[in-house]
């Protein structure tokens, strides 16, 4: 039998969550141009040669790790734009987007669960044994154009997934 000390985080999927005042915050990792892992060089429809802009964070609670992601944006949107700056974006990244004229209408999520690996063990704090969620986001534009594909992993012990769609 397993106590848990609290009750896991209930994250509302479909919202961009800011940084604020419960405790939690973000630390920027590392910004760069990269060649894209090959499942987002397919979820953008670009080749492996084509290049993306890739922004690594930690999100933080109450001083805790509790997510890694990285997001990633076609070059030709983000170079030179805040999306590939090493700072933290007002607003986040759907108003960058947005201010550069791809407004976010809608995403796609593929969620699993896997067991983790020795970086999201270190990275994570994770404790023995727990596996992680692995969230795989494509945002789009208009025209279904990708514009943002993330990858979030989280600690399968502090999180509970919750989704909303409205009826049409």
């Amino acid at each position: 039998m397993f106590v848990r000390d609290r009750q896991p985080f209930v994250v509302n999927a479909s919202a961009y969550m800011p940084p604020g005042p419960r405790g939690y915050s973000y630390e920027l990792l590392k910004v760069g141009e990269i060649t894209p892992p090959s499942d987002v060089a397919a979820a953008f429809t670009v080749s492996g040669d084509d290049l993306v802009v890739m922004r690594h964070r930690l999100l933080l609670h109450d001083g805790a790790p509790v997510e890694l992601s990285w997001s990633y944006y076609p070059a030709s949107i983000a170079a030179g734009s805040p999306l590939a700056a090493r700072r933290r974006i007002r607003g986040g990244a759907p108003q960058a987007l947005a201010d550069l004229g791809f407004p976010q209408r809608h995403f796609i999520d593929r969620i699993s669960v896997r067991q983790r690996t020795e970086t999201e063990v270190q990275g994570l704090d994770l404790p023995p044994d727990v596996p992680v969620f692995r969230q795989f986001r494509v945002a789009y534009s208009d025209s279904a154009r990708p514009v943002e594909v993330s990858v979030l992993i989280k600690g399968g012990h502090l999180y509970e997934l919750s989704y909303h769609q409205p009826a049409d």
